[in-house]
């Protein structure tokens, strides 16, 4: 039988693993960072949701406790039910779209994460500051790829104020990203 101090041991070197890891593959630094990302700009929505009068909690909202059918999903819901109609050759039901939109979106701010990371992780010393380029990078691609596959509107037919509190919120993601994929690459220097 294990003993405590050798099960605690045990977990740290596994602890260490993971953290080593990730400073040591860019890619996986970055998803974490597009993970620390998506939180960081989803708490702003949240708080936007709520001082226009939104009801659910914050845990509710994050994660579509209101999303009941397709019809409720977001953009990244809908890219996740046509994903589905074209492996399953049928419509999903509608049991399926809560969880699909929570999949997809973090699954879509990790892997502009990832894809940051992998940039970054070629530099000798990325700067967070590059993140300031992700979040609209994203953002306006978003409105070209959402539009031509027919999920989301064109960017003209949005107002001014949509367009920038969209835009704010994708910034605060790129710099959490950038500030997440930075700080993990210099621990990774200073290991070496």
């Amino acid at each position: 039988m294990m003993r405590n101090d050798e099960r605690a041991a045990r977990r740290s070197r596994h602890g260490r693993g993971i953290k080593r890891s990730m400073r040591r593959n860019p890619l996986v630094a970055g998803a974490l960072g597009g993970a620390v990302g998506t939180a960081a700009m989803d708490s702003v929505l949240s708080i936007r949701y709520r001082r226009a009068g939104g009801r659910q909690g914050a845990l509710a909202w994050e994660f579509s406790a209101s999303v009941k059918k397709w019809d409720d999903v977001s953009a990244p819901g809908q890219v996740g039910r046509r994903l589905l109609q074209r492996f399953l050759g049928r419509e999903a039901p509608d049991t399926w779209a809560r969880s699909t939109q929570n999949v997809m979106h973090w699954a879509t701010g990790m892997g502009w994460g990832g894809q940051f990371g992998a940039m970054a992780g070629s530099a000798r010393h990325p700067s967070w500051a590059w993140g300031l380029a992700l979040g609209p990078v994203a953002w306006s691609t978003g409105y070209v790829v959402l539009p031509l596959a027919h999920i989301y509107k064109p960017i003209w037919d949005d107002d001014a104020r949509t367009l920038a509190k969209d835009l704010s919120a994708h910034l605060v993601y790129g710099t959490a990203t950038g500030v997440t994929v930075a700080a993990l690459a210099r621990s990774n220097h200073r290991a070496a």
